[in-house]
């Protein structure tokens, strides 16, 4: 319940705050665009990974929210779901990560996506070729197949 705690502060409450903080003067001037990072873990709940998940699935909606909610200001909200990222985190992952960029790598394409105004930007592309799959994957066969899936130890998955 800590961790969880943790998680949903900096991913969902954090998000929420630093976002609040510029919406009303962008909303005032009619421009801007709000960006919040959210994950391609926010699409499904991941064995091992349920407070991750749940933080990054309730950004991802609170981001919706908010974008439903400016809709018309002038003001644009754009979510960033990236999937594996190498990073002092991810390296502790002791299982394959597929289509692992490193951050030079993903770093113009969260620009180019905030740059076009994408409401949600699934990096790299693939992973939403695998999302778009894993969201009408019937859920007896989501949770077979995930079920077996790889985990981080527990006790880091706290970001």
């Amino acid at each position: 319940m800590d961790i969880l705690r943790k998680v949903l502060e900096v991913n969902v409450s954090g998000m929420a705050a630093t976002l609040a903080a510029f919406a009303p003067a962008m909303r005032r001037a009619g421009r801007g665009t709000l960006v919040s990072v959210a994950s391609v873990a926010s699409f499904r709940g991941l064995a091992g990974n349920g407070a991750y998940s749940a933080s990054k699935a309730a950004a991802r909606v609170w981001t919706e929210s908010l974008r439903t909610e400016l809709h018309g200001s002038g003001v644009s909200v754009v979510c960033i779901c990236p999937g594996y990222v190498d990073t002092p985190l991810t390296r502790v992952n002791g299982f394959h990560m597929p289509f692992l960029l490193t951050a030079d790598q993903i770093a113009p394409r969260i620009a180019r996506a905030i740059a076009a105004k994408r409401r949600v930007a699934v990096i790299p592309w693939q992973m939403s070729l695998v999302t778009s799959v894993m969201r009408v994957m019937p859920n007896w066969l989501y949770d077979r197949l995930a079920s077996g899936a790889p985990r981080k130890p527990r006790g880091l998955s706290s970001g």
